[in-house]
């Protein structure tokens, strides 16, 4: 069980456990409680204590952050492949596969999932917690928390520069101009059970775009979203008259020149929430989107990271 641990400054002699666990490390209230009642999960100088103890100059204060309950719900495991591409003992890093959600279904209880995967590869007990989910046609990276803990803390940095996710997409088109930003807010498409779209009394929502290549048709973006709304980039491509190729749902469905939403999650840069390490992780894309480029752009050079990190 991951652990982590502050040695108590002069500065922060006389506060209490509690004091020092939600202002200085960043835990919830909730989770807070739930060590109160949980057992020995907080030591200090090696000796369990209760969340009233006063702490002194020097103390070390140990605080496990596993998770204290099973999940609500049995994950069924499956063997489906599912690359981890960064580790530790706090969270990783998984490059996911297009066709598999994050979790089951009713609408799908057969599709592999994020959440079976690492059940069949770490075992039933793992619980999962993904921090930025993405669609099922949606490849690339997925950061996964290995404690409600570290869950909380990464969720509260999402769309800030703490955690930063860029995408890598190919659409029908080319919006003009090649770099902008759409301010448009999302909602629900009441003619559908699924569908988004732009709508004045939506969520806000804030995405930016820049064509990295353009021709015969398509272009090939870059795209960062500021906010976290459902299908945000695919909704604001379609806004701009360039649905993702492949997109089914917001603009044509073409098997033949790909399968799905053209929208792979390329990188993630992150603080990590315990140790402070800044992280930058990438993803190749997957073989259907090179395809494309290869295709559209014989003559050219794949870009820089299109085929490794």
């Amino acid at each position: 069980m991951a652990v982590v641990t502050r040695v108590i400054s002069p500065e922060e002699e006389g506060s209490t456990v509690r004091h020092i666990l939600r202002s200085k490390l960043g835990f919830s209230a909730h989770a807070v409680s739930r060590l109160a009642h949980g057992g020995p999960c907080i030591l200090v100088n090696g000796q369990a204590v209760h969340t009233p103890h006063v702490l002194r100059a020097g103390d070390v204060l140990a605080v496990e952050t596993g998770d204290l309950r099973p999940p609500k719900a049995p994950v069924k495991p499956g063997p489906w492949p599912l690359p981890v591409v960064w580790e530790d003992e706090h969270l990783l890093i998984v490059d996911k596969p297009a066709g598999m959600t994050a979790h089951a279904s009713n609408f799908l209880p057969d599709t592999p999932t994020v959440a079976g995967a690492l059940a069949w590869s770490r075992g039933t007990d793992f619980i999962f917690h993904p921090v930025n989910r993405l669609d099922k046609g949606t490849t690339g990276l997925m950061a996964v928390a290995k404690s409600g803990y570290v869950h909380d803390l990464l969720r509260r940095r999402l769309h800030t520069d703490a955690f930063r996710r860029e995408y890598r997409a190919l659409c029908l088109g080319c919006p003009s101009p090649e770099r902008g930003t759409v301010d448009a807010p999302i909602g629900r498409d009441e003619t559908s059970a699924v569908a988004r779209r732009v709508l004045p009394g939506g969520a806000p929502a804030v995405s930016h775009y820049a064509v990295l290549r353009r021709g015969r048709g398509l272009s090939f973006l870059a795209l960062r979203p500021e906010t976290g709304r459902t299908h945000q980039l695919r909704v604001h491509m379609a806004h701009l008259g360039c649905p993702l190729a492949g997109d089914w749902l917001y603009g044509t469905e073409d098997p033949a020149l790909i399968s799905r939403p053209a929208l792979h999650s390329w990188k993630i840069v992150l603080d990590h929430p315990v140790t402070g390490e800044r992280l930058e992780v990438s993803a190749p894309l997957p073989e259907d989107m090179l395809r494309l480029l290869r295709e559209r752009f014989p003559r050219e050079p794949l870009p820089a990271g299109a085929a490794g990190p």
